[in-house]
């Protein structure tokens, strides 16, 4: 007995990045876009209407171009080798490229150590595109289905997505012991912690950035247009569409979440997604580094990569500010069982949580 079963590009689209992407390969343009590794930026990143628009409007071009199709039936290939579970392929991606992943909850320093990792392998950080940078792509979060959704399917196809880009943007590079080093912010990476370790090898690297959740939170809602001035919380940024997502998820609703507290959910939400880190596969890999918001900690990191791979560069001078603990002497004192809470979880499966660095509240 045999079943066939036909899938087309109207089931699973080409998503925008990727067609964005190749217009910007197969016309020989820079991407240099998006400037996603200035710290000293206050813009978030609104741009999805822009980029369906610039898709749509490219979409002609990269179809009518043999090289366009080809690299679209490779990221489609690998996508039919994630879904049936055929290994060869993906090992192949693994042995010729060395995977760095940065990982943490937004406004902890990870766009900073992601950009020196570039500038260490001779790579000037806004040459890169976003996407294959920063944390937006591949798709990873809380399950979700949906009419014509399945987040579990998008995250298979925008992998599948984000290895072709890595084929052509990253494969003439100049090996570093045998592996082609690709480093990626990957926020989103503890949604599915197991699956990225799969996929991008048993040797990936994950960089875990901390930072103690009164200063992240702080961070947080000045990059969103400020403290509510009735202290409830607000939905006016990508961040704090992530900490309404992540409560709906385990069971808050959005009456709850209309009145609590900014702190509190924003609070809730720095819990939740450090517990993630720990239980959803990341930990398998025990190339896993903590490193703990603070000038001298992060600098010290960037340091380390240009050592590691000879750049003969000086890190870039990290900015900090310490404002959080004089603002709120009380949110450190109500985020103290979290912050224990998460130390005792990460300690019975054997990941060190550096309470005494996260005390500082930078």
């Amino acid at each position: 007995m045999g079943v066939e079963i036909r899938l087309t590009d109207r089931e699973l689209p080409v998503s925008p990045v990727f067609i964005d992407f190749l217009a910007h390969i197969l016309d020989g343009r820079p991407f240099d876009d998006r400037e996603w590794a200035d710290q000293t930026s206050e813009a978030l990143n609104f741009g999805l209407p822009e980029l369906q628009r610039r898709a749509e409007a490219a979409a002609p071009g990269v179809m009518n171009d043999a090289r366009g199709r080809a690299h679209i039936g490779r990221a489609y290939s690998l996508l039919l080798a994630l879904l049936t579970g055929d290994f060869a392929p993906i090992g192949e991606l693994q042995q010729r490229f060395h995977f760095i992943n940065v990982i943490g909850i937004p406004r902890t320093g990870g766009s900073y150590l992601t950009a020196e990792l570039y500038r260490a392998l001779g790579i000037a950080p806004h040459s890169v595109p976003f996407a294959l940078a920063h944390d937006g792509f591949p798709e990873a979060g809380p399950f979700e289905i949906a009419p014509q959704a399945n987040s579990w399917v998008r995250s298979l196809h925008t992998m599948a997505e984000y290895l072709s880009m890595v084929e052509l943007y990253f494969g003439a590079r100049t090996p570093h012991q045998g592996r082609i080093v690709v480093p990626k912010k990957l926020t989103k990476g503890i949604y599915a912690g197991g699956f990225f370790h799969r996929i991008l090898g048993e040797a990936v690297e994950h960089l875990i950035t901390l930072r103690h959740p009164v200063a992240a939170c702080v961070s947080s809602y000045e990059k969103s247009g400020g403290l509510p001035a009735d202290g409830r919380f607000a939905i006016r940024s990508n961040i704090e569409d992530w900490c309404r997502r992540d409560l709906l998820y385990t069971g808050c609703t959005a009456e709850e979440l209309v009145r609590m507290d900014y702190f509190d959910a924003y609070l809730r939400y720095w819990e939740q997604y450090h517990y993630y880190i720990a239980t959803t596969g990341l930990s398998a890999n025990r190339e896993m580094r903590v490193v703990v918001y603070g000038k001298e900690r992060l600098q010290a990191q960037a340091a380390a990569f240009h050592q590691r791979y000879g750049s003969k560069l000086a890190p870039g001078q990290f900015k900090i500010s310490d404002t959080a603990r004089q603002r709120h002497p009380d949110w450190v004192e109500r985020a103290a069982p979290a912050l224990q809470r998460v130390a005792a979880l990460w300690e019975r499966i054997g990941i060190p949580f550096p309470l005494q660095e996260m005390a500082e509240c930078w």
